[in-house]
């Protein structure tokens, strides 16, 4: 078996209350103990009439610095919503029609969609996410892929695709939904990065953010604007005369209240650990797996482990021996995060050779 990196911080191990045989954060993160407690006192506060929106605007703020800092970038660059593929929409809606989106054949959904069936009419072109860069060419507006691929784990080369973008002019979109957590993600590498946040930073669902640079942001319509897209929120609540924020915040939708106050203890944890600990840490739980199991490590390190399943006899035994973990498109997936250890690999690997 592979050697497996030392854990992360035993302060952020220590965080979860569960982990044990739970290898299905690619689908949902367990929340940490402090969210937990987070969000019971809030549904105690609203059901003794203590609900306070001013109390939930700044928990709103204070997770948008957490992800800001996860991520490389100033709060001002980041805007907040519920959903990544709403953010997607709102980059769809900056290509002028007939516009090239170029992506990874069979990327997530939420990424590709909003382009598939943009009103303007888009051209979508997909090709292997290994031959992405270098089918990047003069006619391409944008290329739209996720940092890590949901259906397989693979990790985009992402020094590649963004140099040979520059080269050609073409914008870039990056979803790090399935990145942002256990690996140092720079948003500031990409035109736009989007994620949601309770698959690998373990919040409640609800929470997404969208992080754009101010050049490109001025080209991104607010589509969704409400009292929240404000200068100031709070004076933004009535009439059609009131000015937007001059940043990227002007793009945000009104915040899910209970969502974002959970989601603000939750990134605060991932935004005080040590990345580069959690990334050797998930990696090399997943290296020691893939040499156990017989699968080829991948060219870029990932966290997730995925195989043909296609009769989908490996999930069930996974399941039959407690330990939670997901199927996608033929293949059986597992992901390690920073409440696992080298109990979960040697679990799952019993539970495969029987």
């Amino acid at each position: 078996m592979s050697m497996i990196a030392p854990a992360p911080s035993l302060a952020l191990r220590d965080a979860f209350d569960a982990g044990a045989g739970y290898l299905a954060t690619c689908t949902v993160g367990i929340i940490p103990r402090r969210t937990r407690d987070a969000l019971i006192a809030d549904a105690e506060g609203s059901a003794a009439g203590l609900a306070d929106p001013v109390a939930y605007g700044a928990a709103t703020e204070r997770a948008r610095a957490h992800f800001a800092a996860l991520v490389g970038t100033a709060p001002t660059r980041v805007a907040i919503g519920s959903q990544t593929s709403a953010f997607t929409a709102l980059i769809a809606a900056a290509l002028p029609a007939g516009a090239e989106v170029l992506v990874p054949e069979g990327d997530f959904s939420s990424l590709l969609l909003p382009f598939a069936h943009a009103p303007q009419g888009l051209r979508v072109r997909a090709v292997p996410l290994a031959a992405l860069a270098d089918a990047i060419g003069p006619g391409t507006a944008l290329v739209a892929f996720s940092l890590v691929q949901s259906a397989t784990g693979e990790v985009a080369d992402l020094p590649a695709i963004t140099e040979a973008a520059r080269r050609h002019g073409a914008r870039t979109l990056c979803d790090g939904a399935q990145a942002v957590g256990w690996m140092p993600v720079d948003a500031t590498q990409v035109d736009a990065l989007v994620c949601h946040a309770y698959k690998w930073l373990c919040a409640p669902r609800g929470v997404a953010f969208l992080a754009i640079s101010e050049e490109f942001a001025r080209q991104v319509p607010a589509l969704h604007a409400g009292w929240y897209a404000g200068a100031d929120p709070w004076t933004s609540c009535y009439g059609h005369t009131t000015p937007l924020a001059d940043d990227a915040t002007r793009l945000d939708v009104s915040p899910a209240w209970s969502a974002f106050l959970g989601a603000e203890q939750s990134l605060a944890l991932f935004a005080s650990a040590d990345q580069q600990a959690s990334l050797a840490h998930t990696t090399g739980l997943a290296a020691a797996f893939r040499d156990a199991i017989g699968v080829a490590e991948p060219s870029i390190a990932s966290a997730i482990v995925t195989w043909p399943d296609a009769d989908g006899q490996a999930l069930l035994r996974l399941s039959a021996a407690g330990i939670a973990a997901s199927g996608r498109a033929g293949r059986a997936r597992v992901g390690f995060h920073v409440y696992n250890d080298e109990s979960d690999v040697e679990r799952a690997v019993r539970a495969l050779h029987g």
